[in-house]
């Protein structure tokens, strides 16, 4: 049996929420929602971070077949920079919700803070997609979704590595980045380039 808590309280409809790629220099903040009926068995559920991509892609197709409900929604690099990164997450977060089938009765967030969602309570859950199997599966959502769009941005932006960084901040994307200049990819509110002399 799953070590992961099939629900919080008993008796509600509940939507675990998370987002991906809060951290990254370049692509959009992608949040998902998920509603898993409370006896669902989807083997191998976990945080998205504890598992390999080729996981993660196994398990997407199961949870999009077992969900009661699901969702996945975007704000991109200009939004970020008009409103900042957290208020962008909680924002994809509220899209996801926007645009589920079924209205849930209560939010899992993954998380300490949140921006609350009108008409519907919720709870802040610190490392919940470790915790509850409905933030693991929206986790598990919001990654594989933001992974395959790096990896198509990539094509049409090769120099940058998205392919293997996913707009991360290593060393070779702002290595990239001093060389070729940012994108309308990147987020400009974020420091692109460390100091001068701190790169190498």
């Amino acid at each position: 049996m799953s070590r992961l808590a099939a629900f919080h309280t008993r008796g509600l409809l509940e939507a675990g929420c998370d987002e991906a790629g809060r951290g990254c220099l370049a692509g959009p903040v992608v949040a998902a929602a998920v509603i898993l009926p409370p006896r669902v068995r989807i083997p191998g559920l976990d945080d998205s971070k504890k598992l390999s991509a080729a996981q993660r892609d196994a398990l997407r197709p199961l949870i999009l077949e077992k969900a009661l409900a699901w969702a996945v929604a975007e704000v991109g690099p200009a939004e970020i920079d008009a409103i900042n990164i957290l208020r962008a997450s909680f924002t994809a977060m509220h899209r996801a919700i926007d645009a589920l089938r079924e209205r849930p009765q209560h939010l899992l967030i993954d998380g300490n803070r949140f921006i609350p969602y009108p008409g519907i309570p919720h709870t802040c859950l610190v490392q919940g997609d470790g915790r509850f199997r409905s933030i693991a599966a929206a986790s598990i959502l919001a990654k594989t979704h933001r992974d395959a769009l790096m990896d198509a941005l990539h094509a049409a932006h090769p120099a940058y590595g998205w392919a293997d960084n996913k707009g991360y901040p290593t060393p070779a994307h702002r290595s990239a980045i001093a060389a070729h200049g940012p994108t309308v990819w990147h987020r400009r509110s974020f420091t692109l380039l460390p100091a001068q002399g701190e790169l190498f």
